[in-house]
């Protein structure tokens, strides 16, 4: 079903690398897994609230971390977490935090989703049986219960979500679905679906998650704008579709990311406001309030991840890096341990509050590390003729090749981002053809690829495709094009930002000094931008000068000075309103409107 699938014995070095090491020691095997076990000893979850999601959230980076790098420690600590939650189901199965006189109401059925992941995932990584048992009584309780009730999942939840964050327990079931074969689960799965299309206490018309992306609908149109929730709900389609191979599922989780594409996404990969679909590609050249939900960016990636899995088409790939070095990069604290709620393009980074003491957590918190440890499941995967690079960065990866035991390794020796070279070696352990893919991208209309010093032909937003018998001796040398590009704003109003590869940059008020004067990004023919590299403080992973005109005060006094800039991630990374810092530039720009007041949202000198 899937075109490509994820590699195994995967390292990653570089900024990815050391990222994801931050973040697994000192936030995700730093947790207390007990502290989010206990709500679901004491039941303390009603009126809104949603504790439970927490351990399935933490459990599925622990379950990453652990695959990445599969030590005894990591995986004693994931052996304890899930004991500790199966202590508390019940003889009928059910695990939640909901006190039983608020149950299926509220946040109910979307914290027993995230237990299910949680438990599907730790299965998946361990092949404990037990771990799968108990998912399937906590399913199997919540069937019977909502059959005795005579309810439906459309009709259950907030009413200000419309139904949608319960609607997506469809990704866990269909999940258990395809491991287990039962067909009561795939009936159930397709019953969830088929009450999409039919009317709801909440929506006259129904949710129409599916009627409604074929036709094209701009998400912020489709039953309840919260981004998050209507995101995993087709994340659930497309778990679904490799249960039913139903071509209507996937075309619907198609048409409806590409209507993100269009319509939402910014310019660093994320979107949303307040949480909410909002046209926020248009919109995000202003001061937006709550800009970009941590939550909302990770689950856009494990959309983007698996229609990359399930059509092979590198556009996903694409998306999945943009996102990663600016939006995800951007809301992790520098070292690893904590992770803002929310990123604006223009303004200064706060770190997320702890939504409940007790836990010390938030959805954010909690989501953030999925976002990243996700990446070594997309880095380099398999095809059923060898691997694939999506990523480049140094480090290595093995594949597996024909679906069977033999395996080849790819290494990658490269700075990149940081330069577009990139030379690679295939080692393969047989005599055999093996056909090496890389990923060209889109924004990468100079490519230049080599084997042995000759030229190969390649293609930007395709796969380059290399066939051959591996020489431990060969070489792949990939030249990306990492010049500067002037990105105009998606609205039509005169602002810019600057992109180079994958990388937003960014003024940091750190960095940034000019005159008090108008200024305009300095651009050639082409919409490229000349920039060169500058002194890089350790503060920030990279700096580059960008050409500004300033606006002559007579004909013959043109004039072009440089402005450093640094890439998104770092921008901003004080983490203190002192710190401010600005990714889309009108044109002219003028000093004194640089940064806004932090309060307001006004400008200020």
């Amino acid at each position: 079903m899937d075109f490509l699938w994820p590699a195994h014995d995967v390292e990653l070095h570089g900024v990815i690398g050391s990222a994801i090491d931050r973040c697994v020691e000192r936030r995700v095997m730093a947790q207390d897994h007990d502290e989010l076990v206990q709500p679901f000893r004491d039941h303390v979850d009603g009126a809104r609230w949603f504790r439970g999601e927490f351990w399935g959230k933490w459990l599925v980076s622990a379950v990453q971390a652990y695959s990445y790098r599969p030590t005894k420690e990591y995986r004693d600590k994931i052996d304890r977490a899930v004991e500790a939650l199966l202590s508390t189901q019940a003889p009928d199965g059910l695990i939640t935090t909901y006190d039983p006189a608020q149950q299926l109401r509220y946040w109910d059925v979307w914290v027993r989703k995230y237990v299910l992941l949680g438990l599907i995932a730790y299965h998946d990584a361990t092949q404990n049986d037990r771990a799968l048992d108990a998912a399937c009584r906590v399913l199997d309780q919540l069937i019977e219960e909502i059959g005795k009730q005579e309810v439906r999942l459309p009709d259950l939840g907030l009413e200000v979500l419309k139904g949608l964050a319960t609607n997506s327990l469809l990704e866990p079931v269909a999940m258990l679905a395809k491991r287990t074969g039962e067909a009561r689960y795939r009936a159930f799965a397709e019953w969830v679906v088929a009450c999409w299309s039919e009317p709801s206490v909440f929506l006259p018309r129904g949710l129409r998650l599916i009627e409604d992306a074929i036709a094209g609908v701009p998400p912020a149109r489709i039953a309840s704008p919260h981004a998050y929730a209507m995101m995993s709900c087709y994340e659930g389609l497309c778990e679904l579709y490799r249960v039913t191979e139903n071509p209507q599922y996937l075309e619907a989780s198609l048409r409806f990311a590409e209507g993100i594409r269009r319509y939402e996404l910014m310019v660093n990969g994320s979107g949303s406001n307040w949480e909410l679909w909002d046209s926020g590609s248009t919109g995000q050249t202003e001061p937006l309030e709550l800009p970009q939900e941590t939550c909302v960016t990770v689950t856009w990636m494990k959309l983007c991840y698996q229609l990359l899995r399930l059509t092979g088409d590198p556009s996903w790939a694409d998306g999945l890096e943009v996102s990663l070095y600016n939006a995800l990069l951007g809301a992790m604290v520098p070292d690893g341990s904590w992770w803002g709620y929310f990123s604006p393009l223009i303004g200064y980074r706060s770190p997320s509050k702890a939504q409940f003491s007790d836990v010390n957590m938030s959805c954010c918190v909690a989501s953030g590390p999925r976002g990243l440890l996700l990446t070594p499941s997309w880095a380099v995967m398999s095809a059923k003729s060898g691997p694939v690079v999506n990523l480049y960065g140094s480090g290595s990866a093995t594949v597996s090749k024909n679906s069977g035991d033999e395996t080849v390794t790819v290494i990658q020796e490269t700075e990149y981002p940081l330069n577009g070279s990139v030379r690679l070696r295939v080692l393969s352990g047989e005599r055999s053809t093996t056909t090496l893919r890389l990923r060209i991208p889109a924004w990468s209309r100079a490519t230049r690829l080599f084997v042995n010093g000759e030229a190969v032909e390649c293609r930007s937003g395709s796969y380059a495709a290399i066939s051959r018998v591996w020489d431990p001796t060969d070489e792949v040398l990939l030249e990306l094009d990492l010049r500067g590009r002037a990105v105009p704003a998606p609205s039509g109003a005169p602002s810019y930002a600057v992109m180079r590869g994958p990388v937003l940059l960014a003024m940091d008020d750190r960095l940034s000094h000019f005159s008090d004067a108008f200024v305009r990004l300095a651009t050639n023919s082409e919409g490229h931008v000349d920039l060169v590299a500058g002194e890089v403080p350790e503060y920030v992973q990279m700096v580059f000068n960008v050409p500004f005109e300033v606006k002559p005060t007579n004909f013959f006094d043109h004039k072009v000075v440089s402005v450093a800039m640094c890439d998104f991630a770092s921008a901003g990374n004080d983490w203190s309103e002192s710190n401010q810092y600005r990714s889309w530039f009108p044109q002219p720009l003028y000093k004194g409107l640089t940064w806004p007041d932090p309060l307001t949202g006004d400008s200020m000198d």
